[in-house]
């Protein structure tokens, strides 16, 4: 069973477990990245979670997939390059970290869902998932692929990549700040957490990040790195479903094996 809609006004996907749909299944919600895929149906495409016994339910960013602006990709990118940290990661984490209480209680209700939970995300949509379990005391198990980990790397290799001398100021200081889950790692608490890092990822932005909250981890936590993986899970422009590409389909491996270990799915 697969179902469309939306939660508490945020637009969903869900797949229901592979056993059928039970009050006790554990759920997986997940959140896709800024890059491809950026849509929630792209990323159930990239990452199905093959062979998982629980509810997956994907989740569209705030100014992303369905609620891209009137412009489309062209204006979200010009508020990237306006401001990339106060117009885009800051509000697109804070809003998505903020309307997520109020979906997983609608989505519990419509579908009976009542099992443990997982969260997962790619990039953005992993630092939402960092983000909601900072938030929680109920997070089982993560999964992070390609994770923002710290803001202020990743802004910088932005800046290099589009030519944008980002200027830090108070207000942009306090949103690194908050998006600095290398520094607020104890704020995760105990939740066993994965992340899984393309070998040719930028280093400085997402595996050394990457390395270090799993070294400062309270709970357990594993670094996988894969060989010849760039950041994307799939290829441009990753807005629609797209076939999987044998990167996805590895991380897709090591995300149901991790919540099969922490979350008996």
């Amino acid at each position: 069973m697969v179902e469309t809609g939306t939660a508490a006004g945020v637009p969903f996907i869900a797949v229901a477990p592979d056993s059928g749909p039970r009050d006790d299944a554990p759920v997986v919600v997940g959140w896709h990245l800024m890059d491809a895929p950026r849509s929630e149906a792209a990323f159930a495409a990239a990452l199905p979670l093959a062979g998982l016994d629980a509810w997956r339910i994907y989740l569209g960013l705030p100014k992303m997939g369905a609620r891209l602006p009137a412009g489309g990709m062209d204006e979200l990118m010009a508020l990237g390059y306006e401001d990339a940290v106060m117009l885009m990661h800051g509000p697109v984490n804070d809003e998505a970290a903020g309307e997520f209480d109020a979906a997983l209680g609608a989505l519990r209700e419509r579908f009976g869902i009542g099992g443990p939970l997982g969260l997962f995300g790619g990039s953005a949509g992993a630092g939402v998932a960092l983000e909601v379990t900072t938030r929680r005391d109920d997070v089982t198990a993560l999964v992070g692929v390609s994770p923002l980990i710290q803001l202020r790397p990743v802004v910088a290799t932005l800046g290099k990549l589009f030519g944008v001398d980002y200027r830090w100021g108070p207000e942009s200081d306090a949103v690194a700040d908050r998006m600095d889950y290398v520094a607020r790692v104890g704020k995760l608490g105990t939740t066993p957490t994965l992340l899984v890092v393309g070998a040719e990822d930028e280093p400085t932005a997402f595996l050394e990040p990457a390395r270090d909250l799993v070294a400062g981890a309270d709970g357990p936590a594993d670094l996988v790195v894969i060989d010849g993986m760039g950041h994307a899970l799939a290829e441009e422009p990753g807005l629609e479903p797209a076939p999987q590409t044998p990167h996805a389909a590895e991380v897709d491996a090591h995300a149901v094996a991790w919540f099969r270990q922490h979350l008996g799915a």
